[in-house]
Protein backbone atom coordinates (compact mmCIF):
# COMPACT_ATOMS: atom_id res chain seq x y z
CA UNK A 1 0.00 0.00 0.00
CA UNK A 2 1.64 3.20 -0.90
CA UNK A 3 1.34 5.64 2.06
CA UNK A 4 2.65 8.71 -0.10
CA UNK A 5 0.11 11.88 0.23
CA UNK A 6 -0.23 13.60 -2.95
CA UNK A 7 -1.49 17.16 -3.20
CA UNK A 8 -3.77 17.74 -6.57
CA UNK A 9 -4.62 21.87 -5.69
CA UNK A 10 -3.56 23.97 -3.39
CA UNK A 11 -6.03 27.67 -3.35
CA UNK A 12 -5.10 30.13 -3.75
CA UNK A 13 -1.24 30.42 -4.99
CA UNK A 14 -0.68 33.57 -3.17
CA UNK A 15 -1.42 34.73 0.16
CA UNK A 16 0.06 36.94 2.94
CA UNK A 17 1.36 36.15 5.77
CA UNK A 18 -1.59 34.99 8.12
CA UNK A 19 -3.54 34.03 5.09
CA UNK A 20 -5.49 30.57 4.86
CA UNK A 21 -4.74 28.01 2.10
CA UNK A 22 -6.67 25.64 1.14
CA UNK A 23 -4.95 22.18 -0.04
CA UNK A 24 -6.61 19.02 -1.68
CA UNK A 25 -5.55 15.60 -2.15
CA UNK A 26 -5.43 12.29 -0.70
CA UNK A 27 -3.15 10.21 1.93
CA UNK A 28 -2.79 13.29 4.50
CA UNK A 29 -4.07 11.23 7.04
CA UNK A 30 -2.04 7.45 7.20
CA UNK A 31 -3.55 6.17 9.55
CA UNK A 32 -6.48 8.34 10.66
CA UNK A 33 -4.74 9.04 14.15
CA UNK A 34 -1.62 11.05 12.96
CA UNK A 35 -2.17 14.88 12.51
CA UNK A 36 -0.95 15.65 8.78
CA UNK A 37 2.19 18.39 9.18
CA UNK A 38 1.90 21.44 6.41
CA UNK A 39 4.88 23.11 6.17
CA UNK A 40 5.69 26.31 4.05
CA UNK A 41 9.67 25.87 3.09
CA UNK A 42 11.10 25.06 6.75
CA UNK A 43 8.05 26.56 8.17
CA UNK A 44 5.39 24.76 10.17
CA UNK A 45 2.32 25.98 9.74
CA UNK A 46 -1.00 25.75 12.00
CA UNK A 47 -3.90 23.24 9.98
CA UNK A 48 -7.51 25.22 10.87
CA UNK A 49 -9.26 22.33 8.68
CA UNK A 50 -7.39 18.58 9.03
CA UNK A 51 -9.04 15.49 6.91
CA UNK A 52 -7.46 12.92 5.03
CA UNK A 53 -8.43 14.78 1.39
CA UNK A 54 -8.76 18.58 3.06
CA UNK A 55 -7.00 20.63 4.91
CA UNK A 56 -6.73 24.77 5.36
CA UNK A 57 -3.40 25.91 6.82
CA UNK A 58 -2.49 29.26 7.50
CA UNK A 59 0.75 30.85 5.82
CA UNK A 60 3.40 30.87 8.89
CA UNK A 61 5.29 33.69 10.22
CA UNK A 62 8.62 34.11 8.36
CA UNK A 63 7.02 32.32 5.17
CA UNK A 64 8.29 33.70 1.89
CA UNK A 65 7.04 32.07 -1.76
CA UNK A 66 8.44 28.41 -1.14
CA UNK A 67 7.01 24.72 -1.86
CA UNK A 68 4.33 23.26 0.35
CA UNK A 69 4.96 20.34 1.34
CA UNK A 70 2.19 17.74 3.51
CA UNK A 71 3.58 14.91 6.27
CA UNK A 72 1.64 12.21 7.07
CA UNK A 73 3.89 11.33 9.48
CA UNK A 74 5.43 8.72 7.25
CA UNK A 75 6.15 10.23 4.17
CA UNK A 76 5.89 13.74 2.59
CA UNK A 77 4.11 15.21 -0.74
CA UNK A 78 4.43 16.23 -3.75
CA UNK A 79 5.60 19.86 -4.03
CA UNK A 80 4.04 23.01 -4.56
CA UNK A 81 4.73 26.52 -5.02
CA UNK A 82 2.91 29.18 -3.04
CA UNK A 83 3.89 32.66 -3.71
CA UNK A 84 3.80 34.93 -0.23
CA UNK A 85 4.04 39.06 -0.30
CA UNK A 86 7.08 40.16 1.36
CA UNK A 87 6.90 43.08 3.85
CA UNK A 88 8.34 46.20 2.36
CA UNK A 89 7.15 48.94 4.89
CA UNK A 90 5.02 49.04 8.01
CA UNK A 91 3.65 51.72 10.26
CA UNK A 92 1.61 53.18 7.55
CA UNK A 93 -2.21 53.57 7.29
CA UNK A 94 -3.28 53.07 3.97
CA UNK A 95 -6.89 53.02 3.46
CA UNK A 96 -7.83 52.56 -0.21
CA UNK A 97 -5.27 51.69 -2.98
CA UNK A 98 -1.05 52.76 -3.17
CA UNK A 99 -0.94 54.60 -5.85
CA UNK A 100 2.64 53.94 -8.56
CA UNK A 101 4.19 56.08 -10.65
CA UNK A 102 6.02 55.49 -14.09
CA UNK A 103 9.47 55.22 -12.21
CA UNK A 104 7.79 52.75 -10.27
CA UNK A 105 7.89 54.44 -7.09
CA UNK A 106 4.69 53.37 -4.57
CA UNK A 107 3.29 56.32 -2.58
CA UNK A 108 1.22 55.43 0.48
CA UNK A 109 -0.93 57.27 2.77
CA UNK A 110 -0.43 57.79 6.50
CA UNK A 111 -4.70 58.25 6.89
CA UNK A 112 -4.70 58.54 10.94
CA UNK A 113 -8.41 58.85 12.52
CA UNK A 114 -10.28 61.76 11.10
CA UNK A 115 -9.09 64.62 12.36
CA UNK A 116 -6.13 63.65 13.64
CA UNK A 117 -2.92 65.50 12.02
CA UNK A 118 0.34 63.13 11.21
CA UNK A 119 3.69 63.61 11.39
CA UNK A 120 3.98 62.36 7.87
CA UNK A 121 0.79 62.46 5.45
CA UNK A 122 2.44 60.07 2.50
CA UNK A 123 5.08 58.21 2.43
CA UNK A 124 7.57 57.22 -1.49
CA UNK A 125 8.61 53.60 -1.53
CA UNK A 126 11.52 53.67 -4.46
CA UNK A 127 12.27 50.60 -6.84
CA UNK A 128 14.82 49.01 -3.91
CA UNK A 129 11.57 49.66 -1.05
CA UNK A 130 13.98 52.86 0.70
CA UNK A 131 11.29 54.47 2.71
CA UNK A 132 10.95 58.58 2.84
CA UNK A 133 8.89 61.07 3.88
CA UNK A 134 7.07 62.56 0.65
CA UNK A 135 4.29 64.86 1.65
CA UNK A 136 3.46 66.73 5.23
CA UNK A 137 0.56 68.71 6.34
CA UNK A 138 -2.70 66.91 4.18
CA UNK A 139 -5.18 65.84 7.16
CA UNK A 140 -6.20 62.43 6.62
CA UNK A 141 -5.70 61.62 2.66
CA UNK A 142 -7.02 58.35 1.50
CA UNK A 143 -7.67 58.46 -2.31
CA UNK A 144 -4.46 58.48 -5.20
CA UNK A 145 -4.29 59.19 -8.34
CA UNK A 146 -1.45 59.81 -10.90
CA UNK A 147 -1.86 62.13 -13.78
CA UNK A 148 0.00 61.72 -17.36
CA UNK A 149 2.41 64.39 -16.19
CA UNK A 150 3.55 62.47 -12.68
CA UNK A 151 1.77 64.90 -10.30
CA UNK A 152 -0.02 63.04 -7.61
CA UNK A 153 -3.68 63.85 -6.54
CA UNK A 154 -4.83 62.95 -3.12
CA UNK A 155 -8.01 63.17 -1.53
CA UNK A 156 -8.54 64.18 2.44
CA UNK A 157 -12.31 62.85 3.58
CA UNK A 158 -11.42 65.23 6.39
CA UNK A 159 -12.93 68.34 4.68
CA UNK A 160 -13.46 67.35 1.24
CA UNK A 161 -10.65 68.70 -0.64
CA UNK A 162 -8.34 67.32 -3.40
CA UNK A 163 -4.39 67.96 -3.06
CA UNK A 164 -1.82 67.54 -6.03
CA UNK A 165 1.77 67.22 -5.31
CA UNK A 166 4.50 67.87 -7.59
CA UNK A 167 7.17 65.82 -8.03
CA UNK A 168 9.76 67.18 -5.60
CA UNK A 169 6.23 67.44 -3.22
CA UNK A 170 5.36 70.78 -3.52
CA UNK A 171 1.65 70.94 -2.70
CA UNK A 172 -1.23 72.93 -4.08
CA UNK A 173 -5.30 72.55 -3.56
CA UNK A 174 -6.77 71.71 -6.42
CA UNK A 175 -10.42 71.45 -5.49
CA UNK A 176 -12.73 71.73 -2.68
CA UNK A 177 -16.32 70.77 -1.60
CA UNK A 178 -15.90 67.33 -2.50
CA UNK A 179 -17.83 66.29 0.92
CA UNK A 180 -16.03 63.16 2.56
CA UNK A 181 -13.69 62.49 0.07
CA UNK A 182 -12.32 59.14 -0.59
CA UNK A 183 -11.65 57.11 -3.86
CA UNK A 184 -10.11 59.17 -6.91
CA UNK A 185 -9.58 57.95 -10.39
CA UNK A 186 -8.45 59.59 -13.73
CA UNK A 187 -10.35 58.78 -16.96
CA UNK A 188 -8.98 58.65 -20.45
CA UNK A 189 -9.69 62.49 -20.80
CA UNK A 190 -7.77 63.10 -17.83
CA UNK A 191 -10.95 64.22 -15.93
CA UNK A 192 -10.99 63.37 -12.72
CA UNK A 193 -13.52 61.70 -10.43
CA UNK A 194 -13.67 61.91 -6.82
CA UNK A 195 -16.58 59.74 -4.53
CA UNK A 196 -18.04 61.40 -2.08
CA UNK A 197 -19.06 58.47 0.78
CA UNK A 198 -22.12 60.16 2.05
CA UNK A 199 -23.20 59.41 -2.13
CA UNK A 200 -21.93 61.04 -5.01
CA UNK A 201 -19.50 60.81 -7.61
CA UNK A 202 -17.99 64.16 -9.01
CA UNK A 203 -16.29 64.81 -12.39
CA UNK A 204 -13.86 67.38 -12.38
CA UNK A 205 -13.04 68.44 -16.11
CA UNK A 206 -9.29 69.53 -16.79
CA UNK A 207 -10.43 72.98 -16.18
CA UNK A 208 -11.47 72.40 -12.88
CA UNK A 209 -15.01 72.57 -13.46
CA UNK A 210 -16.84 70.09 -11.24
CA UNK A 211 -20.03 68.28 -11.70
CA UNK A 212 -22.37 65.69 -9.95
CA UNK A 213 -21.91 62.46 -12.09
CA UNK A 214 -23.18 59.83 -9.95
CA UNK A 215 -25.25 58.94 -6.79
CA UNK A 216 -24.87 55.91 -4.88
CA UNK A 217 -25.83 54.37 -1.71
CA UNK A 218 -23.84 56.25 1.08
CA UNK A 219 -21.05 54.24 2.48
CA UNK A 220 -20.08 54.25 6.19
CA UNK A 221 -16.07 54.51 5.21
CA UNK A 222 -14.94 54.80 1.67
CA UNK A 223 -16.03 55.01 -1.97
CA UNK A 224 -13.32 53.53 -4.07
CA UNK A 225 -12.73 54.05 -7.59
CA UNK A 226 -11.16 52.12 -10.60
CA UNK A 227 -11.82 52.34 -14.26
CA UNK A 228 -12.04 49.19 -16.45
CA UNK A 229 -10.76 48.49 -19.80
CA UNK A 230 -14.15 49.35 -21.42
CA UNK A 231 -14.05 52.81 -19.85
CA UNK A 232 -16.66 52.23 -17.51
CA UNK A 233 -16.14 53.73 -13.77
CA UNK A 234 -16.22 50.83 -11.07
CA UNK A 235 -16.85 51.98 -7.74
CA UNK A 236 -17.13 49.69 -4.09
CA UNK A 237 -18.57 51.38 -1.07
CA UNK A 238 -18.83 49.32 2.22
CA UNK A 239 -21.73 48.95 3.94
CA UNK A 240 -23.42 47.14 7.13
CA UNK A 241 -24.00 44.22 4.57
CA UNK A 242 -21.83 41.23 4.20
CA UNK A 243 -23.15 40.87 1.00
CA UNK A 244 -22.54 44.44 -1.22
CA UNK A 245 -22.73 45.55 -4.68
CA UNK A 246 -19.50 46.24 -6.42
CA UNK A 247 -21.03 48.91 -9.35
CA UNK A 248 -20.29 50.57 -12.51
CA UNK A 249 -21.06 53.58 -14.23
CA UNK A 250 -20.99 54.27 -17.74
CA UNK A 251 -19.51 57.31 -19.34
CA UNK A 252 -23.14 59.00 -19.37
CA UNK A 253 -23.49 58.76 -15.17
CA UNK A 254 -25.79 55.87 -15.61
CA UNK A 255 -24.96 53.57 -12.52
CA UNK A 256 -25.88 50.11 -13.06
CA UNK A 257 -24.67 46.63 -10.49
CA UNK A 258 -22.09 44.50 -11.72
CA UNK A 259 -21.55 41.89 -9.30
CA UNK A 260 -23.75 41.79 -5.90
CA UNK A 261 -22.07 39.29 -2.85
CA UNK A 262 -18.85 40.19 -1.79
CA UNK A 263 -17.91 41.61 1.79
CA UNK A 264 -16.64 45.06 2.88
CA UNK A 265 -15.26 45.88 -0.67
CA UNK A 266 -12.38 48.06 -0.95
CA UNK A 267 -9.58 48.80 -3.08
CA UNK A 268 -9.52 47.29 -7.15
CA UNK A 269 -7.51 46.78 -10.21
CA UNK A 270 -7.87 45.45 -13.47
CA UNK A 271 -5.27 43.56 -15.44
CA UNK A 272 -4.91 43.71 -18.52
CA UNK A 273 -7.93 41.17 -19.67
CA UNK A 274 -10.11 42.76 -18.10
CA UNK A 275 -10.38 41.27 -14.96
CA UNK A 276 -11.38 42.98 -11.72
CA UNK A 277 -9.24 42.52 -8.51
CA UNK A 278 -10.66 43.75 -5.66
CA UNK A 279 -9.82 43.75 -1.84
CA UNK A 280 -12.86 42.00 -0.44
CA UNK A 281 -14.65 38.63 1.39
CA UNK A 282 -16.64 36.06 0.14
CA UNK A 283 -17.99 33.39 1.82
CA UNK A 284 -16.05 34.11 5.33
CA UNK A 285 -12.74 33.62 3.09
CA UNK A 286 -10.70 37.20 2.59
CA UNK A 287 -8.07 38.53 0.19
CA UNK A 288 -8.12 39.53 -2.80
CA UNK A 289 -11.03 38.43 -5.21
CA UNK A 290 -10.95 38.49 -8.76
CA UNK A 291 -14.02 38.76 -10.82
CA UNK A 292 -14.49 38.10 -14.52
CA UNK A 293 -16.01 39.91 -16.78
CA UNK A 294 -18.67 36.92 -17.10
CA UNK A 295 -18.80 37.32 -13.28
CA UNK A 296 -16.84 34.64 -12.63
CA UNK A 297 -15.81 34.99 -8.88
CA UNK A 298 -12.53 33.67 -7.08
CA UNK A 299 -10.15 33.91 -4.56
CA UNK A 300 -6.56 34.32 -5.80
CA UNK A 301 -4.49 36.04 -2.73
CA UNK A 302 -5.66 35.21 0.63
CA UNK A 303 -5.03 37.69 3.83
CA UNK A 304 -6.57 39.72 6.69
CA UNK A 305 -6.92 43.46 6.56
CA UNK A 306 -6.01 44.16 2.72
CA UNK A 307 -7.73 47.18 1.84
CA UNK A 308 -6.24 47.63 -1.64
CA UNK A 309 -3.72 47.08 -4.57
CA UNK A 310 -2.04 48.12 -7.45
CA UNK A 311 0.06 46.21 -10.28
CA UNK A 312 3.74 47.20 -11.39
CA UNK A 313 4.94 47.41 -14.76
CA UNK A 314 5.96 43.62 -14.06
CA UNK A 315 4.43 40.45 -13.38
CA UNK A 316 3.69 42.17 -9.62
CA UNK A 317 1.28 43.79 -7.57
CA UNK A 318 1.44 45.78 -3.97
CA UNK A 319 -0.82 45.00 -1.58
CA UNK A 320 -1.89 46.88 1.25
CA UNK A 321 -3.26 46.13 4.57
CA UNK A 322 -4.06 48.81 7.02
CA UNK A 323 -0.59 49.11 8.40
CA UNK A 324 1.93 47.05 6.45
CA UNK A 325 2.74 47.14 2.17
CA UNK A 326 3.13 44.13 0.36
CA UNK A 327 5.24 43.29 -2.71
CA UNK A 328 3.68 40.20 -4.59
CA UNK A 329 5.30 38.40 -7.67
CA UNK A 330 2.59 37.64 -9.65
CA UNK A 331 1.90 35.58 -12.74
CA UNK A 332 -0.59 38.68 -13.33
CA UNK A 333 0.09 42.11 -15.55
CA UNK A 334 -2.18 44.67 -14.89
CA UNK A 335 -3.70 47.43 -16.63
CA UNK A 336 -1.14 50.95 -16.34
CA UNK A 337 -2.68 53.34 -13.99
CA UNK A 338 -1.04 56.04 -15.65
CA UNK A 339 -1.92 56.89 -19.55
Amino acid sequence: MNDKPQIEKVAPGAAIVGGEIQIRGSGFCSDGQVRPQVRFGGLEASLLVSSDRYLVARVPDGAVSCDVVVGNGKQSSNACAVEVGVPIADNMHPVANPAIDKAGNIVVTVSGPRGQKVPVSLFRIDPNYNVKPFVSDIMNPTGLAFDRNGFLYISSRLDGSIHRASPNGTVTTYAEGMGIATGIAFDEEENLYVGDRSGTVFKIAPDRQIFVFATLEPSISAYHLAFGPEGYLYVTGPTTSSYDCIYRISRAGDVEKFYRGVGRPQGMAFDLHGNLYVAASRAGRKGILRITPRGQVELVVSGIGLVGLAFTNGQAAILVSNQTVYHLSWDVRGKPLVA
